[in-house]
């Protein structure tokens, strides 16, 4: 686990609406896939935050697909 800190409003712009758009096509409560991402894995700061240059140039579509499947490579259940 890196453990990468967030480091300006973009990347937590960013963050907040990987969160939000996992949740909205999970149908869960984006506070119940934040704690997915955080205390039941470690994705949010060791892929979200990390693969940020690259995640962030995707459509929405990509970015909700791509974390999707981390989850389920990860075996995390909201």
């Amino acid at each position: 686990m890196r453990n990468t800190k967030i480091k300006d409003s973009k990347e937590l712009e960013f963050v907040v609406f990987c969160i939000e758009n996992v949740a909205k096509k999970l149908g869960v409560d984006a506070e119940l896939l934040y704690q997915a991402f955080t205390e039941k894995s470690d994705i949010l700061y060791d892929y979200i935050v990390p693969e940020y240059d690259v995640l962030h140039t995707q459509s929405r579509e990509y970015i909700v697909d791509d974390l999707l499947e981390v989850m389920k490579e990860r075996g995390v259940e909201v």
